[in-house]
């Protein structure tokens, strides 16, 4: 096939960020204010958003290169090929799963300049109100809530219209969004052949209902999918760290820079130097910020940065040799992911996108649109239409079993309306349902098994531990059978392709199936600042130490029933606030962004 190939080609366009960059430690400056870990939504929002006064210097160091001229990152509906096994990929796989037969899926993490926002499959979705509010009950702090997250969900974003041009006046809420930010956010902009027929079932049958936005701070429903993207072209957090936000004299950002742990520096607890290895030479250097050090690398590596640095629990440090600097048994716990699995069928239709994966001709020429025009098939992402749907309030489950949602108004498992399948087949031409339990109840963790602080982290999410949790997925098969069983959907479906009837036969295929959704967060969790129990502090300062902060979806202390890049970019331009009014000397007063 041609694609492998021609996914290296180099593509121009605004937003890259090569040219200004650093890639040797030799570059910087003496010192910086913020020391800043990781350039995904968390780092490079942060980073962003601080130099912005001019007087503040700031560096940002990143494991991964600058993932500059990939057309694979780039084309949206390319999406699909970016995981797992990829230069752009960490690789992990979970530790073998008993609710998934033992197996050990992938546990997708991005590297380089974008993190996971420039891997993922790019949906936009906040969560519902009741699920923002519920950080605001874990951490103490009423700030934390939808209406103290719903400014800063509008300040990154950028909406804008699809490429195509079509009347959106009834695929989102303007309202409710941000114009002006610098994260791309826009509905479909290329028809699907199943386009029409996946809205007209929200005519025809009351169990789906049509939801004209589901970032409202209400979801549920059948909608119109809203993604990362930019006119036609993938919105990563790299955005923030386009020419004209590195070209600030104050801000440095330096690629294949991998950091080992945070260190002391004027007394044991004072934790604002971080130890790197220069990707160059090999070494290890030492940098100190003068106010703090900022881990933003994520669910994953930030409980494994802190662990090393001898913050977690001291049962998994000391027999590691590590010293205990805090006792905190939280760091890396509380690990919560989506879950699920899809449904195939084949289809009576030849206008899937199977047919651009198997046919070099015309996937060639859908590229050549997307490079001249930002335009055609691939300027989307995998799935046009999504739901988010609850089982019902009588339904028998609830006799033994708390509801697992944050509210009566969230989901318990999501749909993504796919005409095509990749990796496809052969021949024929498919529709998938992935089905997703997006409220899940297995709680898991995130731990070390060496000292060497580049080991691969033992990662396990506990997918399915809970029983809710498949009965979840299962009842989401079930309702997606129906769904598709609809009269709209006639002549369309020729058959599914693994017959499911019991819910034997669906929990067995559940399990040899389902996959993480790679949505991780909650591994240095916040909690009131005097809980005995959390990471940090809602201020986003790790606890029992000074200097030092994270800002990424580790700190999110429940998980939204959403995709999450949404939920980190809210997180990041908060805590940039939070930050500047810490520093009134640095920053000035008056610092608070409205919407």
């Amino acid at each position: 096939m041609k694609l492998a190939k021609q996914l290296l080609l180099p593509v121009s366009f605004a937003g890259l960020s090569a040219a200004v960059i650093l890639t040797s430690s030799s570059q910087l400056k003496k010192s910086y204010d913020f020391i800043i870990v990781g350039a995904g939504p968390g780092g490079a929002t942060t980073a962003n958003r601080l130099t912005e006064s001019p007087g503040v210097n700031v560096l940002l160091l990143e494991a991964g290169g600058a993932n500059d001229g990939v057309l694979q990152i780039d084309v949206p509906q390319l999406c699909v090929t970016l995981t797992p096994n990829t230069p752009w990929d960490w690789n992990f796989t979970t530790v073998p799963q008993a609710g998934l037969l033992g197996r050990t899926p992938p546990f997708p993490r991005g590297i380089g300049l974008g993190g996971t926002s420039a891997v993922n499959c790019l949906v936009y979705t906040r969560g519902t109100k009741s699920d923002i509010d519920t950080w605001a009950a874990l951490s103490g702090d009423e700030s934390w809530g939808w209406d103290g997250v719903l400014p800063y969900f509008k300040k990154s974003e950028k909406f804008n219209l699809p490429v195509d041009g079509h009347n959106v006046s009834a695929q989102f809420t303007p309202e409710v969004h941000g114009f002006n930010g610098i994260i791309g956010v826009s509905v479909p902009g290329a028809a699907r052949a199943t386009d029409n027929r996946v809205i007209a079932v929200t005519q025809e049958l009351d169990e789906f209902p049509y939801q004209v936005d589901m970032n409202s701070g209400e979801h549920l429903g059948v909608g119109w999918t809203q993604a990362l993207i930019d006119r036609g072209v993938r919105s990563s957090s790299k955005a923030y760290l386009a020419p004209e936000y590195l070209n600030r004299h104050n801000l440095h950002v330096l690629l294949h820079a991998r950091v080992s742990r945070v260190l002391p520096t004027n007394d044991a607890f004072s934790l604002n130097s971080v130890e790197f290895q220069d990707g160059q030479s090999g070494e290890f250097k030492n940098l100190t910020a003068k106010k703090e050090v900022i881990l933003s690398t994520g669910a994953v590596h930030t409980p494994v940065i802190l662990m090393h640095s001898g913050i977690g629990d001291s049962k998994v440090l000391t027999p590691l040799g590590i010293p205990v600097l805090v006792d905190n048994p939280s760091v890396g716990q509380n690990l919560t992911d989506h879950v699920g699995c899809s449904i195939t069928f084949e289809v009576n239709s030849t206008k899937t996108l199977d047919e651009t994966w198997r046919n070099d001709s015309l996937k060639d020429a859908l590229l050549t649109e997307w490079r001249e025009n930002k335009t055609g098939l691939m300027v989307d992402t995998s799935e046009n239409q999504v739901a988010f749907l609850r089982l019902p309030d009588d339904d028998p489950i609830w006799e033994t079993h708390e509801d697992p949602a944050s509210g009566p108004t969230t989901a318990h498992f999501e749909f993504l309306f796919q005409n095509g399948v990749y990796p496809t087949k052969e021949s024929g031409n498919y529709f998938n349902l992935p089905v997703g339990a997006v409220s899940p109840a297995s709680r898991g963790f995130i731990t070390i098994n060496s000292s060497d602080p580049f080991a691969t982290p033992l990662i396990d999410p506990k997918l399915l531990s809970e029983d809710i949790d498949i009965y979840m997925v299962r009842q989401g098969i079930k309702t997606g059978q129906r769904f598709v069983a609809a009269k709209s959907w006639e002549g369309y479906f020729i058959r599914p392709l693994v017959n499911l009837t019991s819910d034997e036969e669906i929990d067995q295929y559940i399990r040899e199936n389902a996959v993480s959704f790679f949505h991780p967060v909650a591994t240095a969790a916040m909690s009131p600042a005097n809980a005995s129990w959390g990471v940090v502090n809602p201020n986003l300062l790790v606890k029992g130490v000074r200097g030092l902060r994270v800002v990424d979806a580790s700190v999110v202390p429940r998980l939204p029933a959403a995709h999450t890049s949404a939920a980190v970019y809210g997180v990041a331009e908060k805590a940039a606030d939070i930050i500047k009014a810490a520093y009134p000397d640095l920053f000035g007063k008056g610092v608070a962004w409205k919407a």
